[in-house]
């Protein structure tokens, strides 16, 4: 099957479409994104602004406009924490609907850190035993861990690298004191979720999803073989912390020269790194393993199960 996800997230409205059928590793063959940065079009109240509406239902049109050319067999709509947490969410999706045709599936933040588990075990296998998941999209942070394909205990933390980044860093390039208020609010929340991962064996595998991680890697990380052709990108801490204040005396504009730092992501990825540096001394991670797959590639894993 050709299918389409697409994803009305915090950050982007992403159409990846994909060749997949059961018991094999969906392919990638054309991506559709619209940069739209949601967390800049909240109001004051929580809602998404007019503006910010009517730039979702163009991104939708768009990527509908765009599985049509790719043709598509089956379009796997979703939305996760801008659309779910927003006080006018629901106005939101009916809208989309009635625009473009597209009802939007809306995931909680469990439902985000169980797909992505899903797709990062599948990537890893069964030898890879109990694995640690640290997830960081645009609106929040997904914790799971677990020894099968789902997990045993999923967190989401209002710790996304939009959020954080709207919330805190509010100079290009943030002051001193705004990474420090980001840092200390980052350890408060983790410092509670930590607690639910106490009575849980070590991970065997310590493993990091999302595009914020993989430019992070990218730019701080290093590379070892891997199992077959491809390499693994770990990413240490000692690495992250050494580049996470660099990072935050740039102005965005200036980033995008950086290995692994992209136009899309030049705003929020010190909030980003903030957070996953915070994470990872929360939990006392040294080095983490990077993978591929993420929420997009668990929910077609999970769209190809339920077709039997």
């Amino acid at each position: 099957m050709r299918l389409g996800v697409l994803d009305v997230g915090s950050n982007t409205v992403h159409l990846l479409v994909v060749d997949a059928h059961r018991g094999g590793p969906p392919v990638a063959q054309s991506s559709h994104r619209s940069v739209l940065r949601l967390m800049r079009y909240l109001t004051p109240e929580g809602a998404i602004s007019t503006e910010g509406v009517d730039a979702i239902v163009t991104a939708v049109a768009d990527a509908v406009a765009a599985g049509a050319a790719a043709e598509i067999d089956e379009l796997l709509p979703f939305a996760t924490s801008a659309v779910r947490e927003a006080a006018n969410g629901p106005e939101v999706l009916a809208l989309v609907e009635s625009t473009t045709g597209v009802r939007l599936q809306v995931l909680s933040g469990d439902d985000e850190a169980r797909l992505t588990f899903l797709a990062v075990r599948r990537w890893f296998g069964w030898s890879a035993g109990e694995i640690l998941l640290v997830d960081i999209g645009g609106g929040s942070l997904e914790l799971a861990a677990g020894g099968s394909e789902f997990p045993d205990v999923a967190v989401s933390l209002p710790l996304g690298a939009g959020r954080s980044t709207v919330s805190f860093l509010h100079d290009d390039p943030p002051t001193a004191e705004q990474v420090a208020a980001l840092r200390q609010h980052a350890r408060e929340q983790l410092r509670e979720a930590r607690s639910r991962f106490t009575d849980r064996p070590d991970p065997a595998h310590v493993v990091g999803s999302s595009k914020t991680i993989r430019s992070l890697a990218r730019l701080a990380g290093s590379r070892a073989d891997g199992v077959g052709p491809q390499d693994r990108r770990l990413l240490r801490r000692a690495g992250l912390e050494d580049w996470v204040p660099r990072l935050a005396r740039l102005p965005a504009d200036s980033r995008p020269a950086l290995p692994g730092i992209t136009a899309d992501r030049t705003f929020q990825i010190v909030a980003g790194g903030i957070v996953l540096a915070e994470t990872m001394r929360a939990f006392g991670i040294e080095e983490l393993e990077v993978s591929p797959w993420a929420l997009r590639e668990g929910l077609i894993l999970r769209y190809l199960e339920r077709l039997t």
